[in-house]
């Protein structure tokens, strides 16, 4: 009876289906994009230096807000361009931040 059940446990682990593996496979076509939403392929990160920290937000403060200014070796056109940014995490002025995402900024502290 132990072989029995033994037999029986090893052949009940699920393993894919040969048509789901066939199917994984076969499925190179790229995700559909949007174009609200940033792309990787849409450069390196852009690196931006914090120019004067404005305080604390968040429902207990973890983040702080912080106006940046981007450098201009990585940034090409947005060079001098300064935006306010929410980050979590230890921060101070001078520091520098690499940015993926450099369109949206972050609503003032009231």
């Amino acid at each position: 009876l132990a072989q029995g059940a033994q037999a029986h446990f090893a052949s009940s682990k699920a393993k894919p289906s040969l048509a789901r593996q066939e199917q994984v496979q076969n499925s190179s076509k790229p995700l559909p994009s949007h174009p609200n939403f940033p792309t990787m392929d849409s450069g390196a990160a852009k690196l931006a230096k914090v120019e004067k920290v404005l305080g604390r937000t968040g429902s207990r403060g973890g983040v702080i807000q912080v106006r940046v200014v981007f450098v201009g070796d990585s940034s090409g056109e947005l060079a001098g361009r300064s935006l306010i940014r929410n980050v979590k995490g230890p921060i101070r002025e001078g520091d520098i931040l690499a940015l993926l995402e450099t369109e949206r900024e972050a609503r003032r502290l009231r």
